[in-house]
């Protein structure tokens, strides 16, 4: 995508505060000096077999963008690519989960469009709103912050697993009940505890959006593996190697660049899943130390795991540590 972004034209405005200029979350436009205009969009083929979770967790996935930026969803409009064999019944299970996620979060499906496709597809262009001088993005970082983590890694692993027929129930369970949980009380906790930065983890998986929060920053990322949450026997899957193609392509792309060190004694099955494309993965977070525990057990008060995974030091990318 960025090398079509470079061959394309975009005009410049003054009140365009995050656009294509820049790789961030969302799209967000100043309205007026208190109010400021957020807006994502995103869908994806089933991931789960279940239509209503499916649903669901497209909606919820959509929405994470929204959370990201600091800003609150208001209102969203569907996209949805259906078989024309595809019984109604299961389509309305499918959009349910979607109304029901945005509902959940406070907002509402105003419409949508749908086209037909061999293959399903759902998803939202979600809009937010937030204050134009509160708006999160992911390259404010400073020299000794913490990072913080709020939902374990692993979603890729365990759905491809889950196609394979390979998956402990309870494992999938719990993929799932993390995918359909909204990152508003991670983000409204992180906001109030002034954070720095802020993104969610999504597709490039943990180590590409690290790359992308320190890119020309002059900082790098140094995180410890033993700190990094994970889904039930998602490492031994790994070990197994069972995970997406999706894992494969970011761990190749992001290595090509040389800008990825791991301690020598990390077995490379730990390493991919850091690689794992996430589905409605949790908020990366950085603030400082001295703020850290305090985020920590404010999250957890609100059903939120947020976890300490490393700290910004003087440098360039990313460095894994056991």
């Amino acid at each position: 995508m960025a090398n079509i972004l470079d061959g394309l034209t975009f005009e410049t405005v003054p009140n365009l505060l995050v656009g294509t200029a820049r790789a961030d979350d969302a799209a967000v436009y100043r309205l007026s000096c208190t109010q400021a205009l957020v807006q994502t969009v995103d869908f994806f083929p089933p991931i789960v077999d279940d239509p209503y979770d499916y649903g669901y967790i497209a909606a919820v996935n959509a929405m994470s963008d929204i959370y990201a930026m600091g800003a609150v969803p208001t209102f969203a409009l569907a996209i949805a690519a259906m078989p024309s064999e595809l019984p109604v019944a299961v389509i309305q299970r499918i959009m349910q989960g979607g109304i029901d996620a945005v509902q959940r979060a406070g907002a509402v499906v105003a419409g949508g469009h749908t086209i037909t496709d061999p293959e399903p597809k759902y998803g939202l262009c979600v809009t937010g709103m937030v204050h134009p001088d509160h708006v999160a993005v992911k390259s404010q970082l400073i020299e000794g912050h913490c990072v913080l983590l709020s939902k374990p890694l692993g979603t890729g692993i365990i759905t491809t697993a889950a196609m394979r027929d390979c998956v402990e129930k309870s494992a999938f369970d719990a993929a799932v009940t993390s995918m359909k949980q909204l990152n508003l009380m991670a983000s409204k906790t992180a906001i109030a505890h002034d954070v720095a930065c802020m993104t969610d983890v999504t597709g490039f998986g943990l180590i590409g959006h690290l790359l992308e929060m320190t890119k020309d920053t002059g900082l790098c990322a140094q995180i410890a593996l033993e700190n990094i949450p994970m889904l039930p026997t998602v490492a031994a899957l790994a070990a197994a190697g069972v995970v997406p193609g999706g894992l494969q392509r970011n761990r190749t792309l992001y290595e090509a660049q040389g800008l990825v060190q791991y301690d020598a004694t990390i077995p490379s099955s730990l390493i991919d899943i850091l690689y794992d494309p996430q589905t409605s993965g949790g908020l990366l977070v950085t603030l400082p130390a001295a703020d850290c525990d305090s985020l920590i057990a404010a999250g957890a008060a609100v059903g939120v795991s947020y976890v300490h995974i490393g700290t910004l030091r003087a440098g360039v990318g990313v460095t894994v540590l056991p």
